[in-house]
């Protein structure tokens, strides 16, 4: 039984019909990825399903009592309260005292805390607590943070933790992923697998959306179809489709163009035997008016660029440090000409800093940094402090001149905007009234008109729908320049980078051949080696049948094993948090080596209980 439907629902906003007699059903427990270019209507769905847009005719049922709660794209209006209030504000009374209790135990004030936990007892609520700690702790937020002086990237981080703490029947995710880390994002995708209820998430995250979701539903031009199947499998389906359809339509127009020449022909067309080939040529036109063509598709520019350096940049034992504390430690690198390096870390942990000084931006503590002949940058800014906001679109792309080159020859800015997907009424519009979408491909259009041979993007993903996120990573994978990349997308970086440059804590970035995936792959097997060479330690000891001791110690291994990985854990989620790598040098070597000691103890627990299984 659905919990959740939709009966011939239509919904139409600013002339823009969002959903054209939809029926459409949610089923419980159903991880799905809701996908669509941007502006066919994604968002707003969600409010629908949400109940903050009513829709304009048909049906919509759901299930009595159920609970439906997500993260929207827009931020909230600033609150004067705490992170911990508005996580938990929406679990009701259980929320409230839970508040009350976060106070009382902050201020110290023993009675209020003896009364709040009278009520949580009453309430059986207890379990609520471990699970807000958690989420607080994997998601970086300060709990007794003003939600006043967040920023807008934290606001979010709070949005996202309390509708996951709120646990309804159906999650709406709009674009969760923004502003996390990739260890964050890994995270989420292990949580929203094991999630209860039901799951409808809109990502531009492609290896995030093939982890998480088992179905796709596509919003296209007022319609929503779903697809059973994986994410790979749908992107074969959606381009049959799209040829099927543009043949269809080929051949509709081909008719159509015969029987208006037919109609031109002169008296013979309105004779009344013909009377009905006449209605059913007005009943073409009239399907040819409606019809809703497909959305067009930033066209790919095969970009030419002057060729610098073999040298591009080099760094040597370069340290870096903000009021006393380190963000870069005896960095040496290397970047050589058609190098494509993609540079992943957790926030605030310096990606962005380390490369503002390999660009001269930023004079280093120490070290030196040599910069190729014959470079010419551009660079994408996530902040977009490239882009002017008051001046127009036209204006940013073409610095005030009405004519860009690309690849030699000259192009109107209009004319190029339009392989952007701008409209001609944008044309002239200040930048401060573009989406954050739009805004991303106006600073795309801007890198792109001008001849660079070394690229910097700062994560360039965020706001892109997937069809120009696909473009881009192609058009960076034929790049004939060199490229530096900061970003969490992992497919994006499996893509496009020949090595990245990995943060591995206390101001180290070390550098491995291939994408985030090969990345991955070397930790396992060095993981792999250092457990096999304990085994292979402990194996040297004479096998004997088990004694008295060795099975009372076989027994108690799983416990241990798993209380240590749980330390583990929460170690790995502690160093997660960006406020981590701003304490002093001493303290995080010294917390770094406790995670290492206790991941070597769990190494040779697992050697042992190996060698124990066998002698048993």
């Amino acid at each position: 039984m659905s919990i959740i439907s939709l009966h011939n629902v239509s919904l139409n906003l600013a002339g823009n019909q969002i959903l054209d007699h939809v029926n459409w059903q949610i089923q419980p427990q159903e991880r799905m990825a809701l996908v669509g270019r941007n502006g066919a209507g994604k968002s707003t769905l969600l409010k629908l399903l949400q109940g903050e847009i009513v829709h304009d005719s048909g049906q919509i049922h759901q299930q009595n009592g159920l609970r439906v709660a997500g993260l929207t794209q827009d931020v909230p209006v600033s609150q004067d309260e705490t992170v911990y209030h508005f996580l938990v504000k929406g679990l009701g009374e259980v929320g409230e005292v839970l508040a009350q209790l976060h106070v009382a135990s902050t201020d110290g004030d023993l009675d209020k805390l003896a009364q709040c936990q009278q009520q949580i007892d009453h309430l059986q609520a207890w379990d609520l607590l471990p699970k807000i700690e958690t989420m607080a702790s994997r998601l970086a937020l300060d709990t007794n943070a003003s939600m006043n002086n967040l920023s807008g990237g934290m606001k979010r981080r709070t949005l996202l933790a309390a509708a996951l703490i709120a646990s309804p029947d159906l999650l709406l995710l709009d674009e969760p992923t923004n502003h996390l880390d990739i260890n964050a994002i890994e995270w989420l995708e292990a949580y929203l697998k094991n999630y209860s209820g039901s799951l409808l998430v809109v990502t531009h995250d492609r290896q995030f959306l093939a982890n998480v979701a088992n179905r796709i539903v596509e919003i296209d031009r007022g319609r929503l179809h779903t697809h059973e199947c994986s994410y790979e499998t749908y992107l074969d389906r959606r381009e049959a489709n799209r040829l099927s359809e543009q043949k269809q339509d080929n051949l509709f127009d081909k008719r159509l163009s015969e029987e208006e020449a037919w109609l031109r022909t002169g008296v013979k067309a309105r004779r009344t035997r013909n009377e009905g080939r006449v209605r059913a040529l007005k009943a073409m036109r009239e399907q040819h008016q409606q019809r809703r063509s497909q959305v067009s598709k930033v066209k790919s520019l095969s970009l030419d660029v002057s060729r610098s350096g073999n040298v591009v940049v080099e760094a040597e034992n370069l340290n870096y440090s903000i009021n006393g504390k380190p963000l870069l430690r005896d960095f040496s690198f290397l970047l050589t000409r058609g190098d494509k390096v993609g540079i992943v870390g957790p926030n605030g942990c310096g990606k962005t800093t380390m490369v503002r000084l390999l660009l001269g931006e930023l004079t280093p503590d120490s070290g030196k940094v040599h910069r190729g002949t014959s470079l010419s940058i551009a660079y994408f800014d996530q902040l977009r402090r490239h882009l002017d906001e008051q001046e127009t679109v036209m204006a940013n792309v073409g610095d005030g001149a009405d004519f860009v080159t690309i690849n030699g020859k000259q192009k109107h800015v209009a004319s190029y905007l339009r392989d952007f997907l701008f409209q001609p009424e944008t044309f002239n519009q200040p930048v401060s009234s573009l989406s954050g979408g739009e805004r991303n491909r106006l600073l795309l259009a801007k890198l792109f008109a001008r001849p660079a041979n070394l690229l910097v993007m700062d994560e360039p993903t965020n706001d892109l729908d997937i069809e120009t996120l696909e473009l881009l990573e192609g058009m960076l994978v034929d790049y004939p320049g060199t490229l530096l990349l900061i970003s969490h997308d992992r497919a994006f970086i499996n893509q496009v980078v020949t090595s990245v440059l990995i943060y591995e804590g206390d101001g180290q970035f070390n550098e491995y051949v291939g994408g985030y995936e090969d990345y991955h792959q070397v930790k396992k097997q060095q993981q792999r080696a250092t457990t096999s060479q304990v085994v292979a330690t402990a194996r040297r000891d004479p096998v004997k049948k088990l004694n008295f001791t060795e099975q009372r110690e076989l027994s108690k291994l799983p416990q241990q094993i798993e209380k240590l990985e749980e330390k583990i854990e929460a170690l790995q989620a502690e160093m997660a948090n960006p406020a981590f790598y701003q304490q002093d040098r001493q303290e995080i070597s010294r917390f770094q080596k406790t995670l290492a000691d206790n991941e070597a103890a769990l190494a040779q627990l697992y050697a042992r209980w190996e060698v124990l299984e066998e002698k048993q």
